[in-house]
This record gives C-alpha cells, sequence and structure tokens, in this order.
C-alpha cells in the first residue's frame, strides 16, 4: 500500500466513523436501541480502524482489531483505560442486540452509551487529525 492509498484510506474510516455517529440521534428518536446500539460500536470501530490504519498496524477481524488497539494504544498510555474498557463494552453491548435472543437496548441505555461513544470517537479523531497534518509535511 503506497503512503497516498494509506492516507485515503484513513480519511475514508475517520469520516464513516463521524458520519455514523451522526446517525445515532436519529436511531434513538425513533426508538430504534439497538440499530443506535450496533452503530455506536461501528462508529468506533471504524474509528479505531483509521488509527490502525494509520500506524500500518493490520487487523483481519473484530477481535484483532480490539487486541491491537489495546496493545499499541491503551497498554502504552496513548489512550486512557477507560476507552479500552469502554470499546469491550459497546462491543459486547452491540453483540448482544445484534445476535442474542430476547436482547433489547432501551432508551435509557442508548442515551448513556452515546455521549462514551461521542467522546471516544472525536479523541481518536484527534489522533487521527494530528497523523495526518504530519503526512501533510512530508
Amino acid at each position: 500500500m503506497t503512503d497516498e492509498q494509506r492516507r485515503d484510506i484513513v480519511i475514508y474510516r475517520i469520516e464513516n466513523a463521524v458520519n455514523t455517529l451522526n446517525e445515532i440521534e436519529k436511531h434513538i428518536s425513533n426508538g430504534f436501541y439497538n440499530t443506535a446500539v450496533n452503530r455506536m460500536y461501528y462508529a468506533c470501530f471504524y474509528a479505531v480502524s483509521a488509527l490502525l490504519v494509520a500506524h500500518q498496524i493490520e487487523v483481519k477481524s473484530h477481535d484483532g482489531t480490539r487486541l491491537k488497539f489495546s496493545q499499541h494504544f491503551i497498554l502504552t498510555g496513548v489512550l486512557p483505560k477507560d476507552f479500552g474498557k469502554f470499546y469491550r463494552v459497546i462491543f459486547e453491548k452491540r453483540s448482544a442486540g445484534d445476535y442474542d435472543d430476547f436482547i433489547t437496548h432501551d432508551l435509557k441505555s442508548a442515551e448513556s452509551l452515546y455521549p462514551e461513544t461521542q467522546q471516544f470517537v472525536y479523541r481518536i479523531k484527534e489522533l487521527v487529525d494530528v497523523w495526518l497534518v504530519e503526512q501533510e509535511r512530508r
């Protein structure tokens, strides 16, 4: 992959994270709480994916993404441990809502997860933006 291709992928994924984040309020207001939680997870996933690509860290699965994110950004102190915990929690809640029978997220759950999701995505976007500026200087 060329530097230009990497940059394009990083931009695409972080934009996808922000766009996905922007649709969540509509799902919550329409009462689609499982969908809202699903989109919260994917907003986080796209952001983490952008960060990993930026740092040339390859993964092939959601589990691999969580593992590499933790290894390279949580355990090293780049991001707080709370971010690692939140990413695990939102993954588990999304998985339960998508795959487990009789799991229905409610308004309280969706509304409590949403601000943390925003904080998570925008903090990672800050890291990605710094990386993009550094790339432009090269």
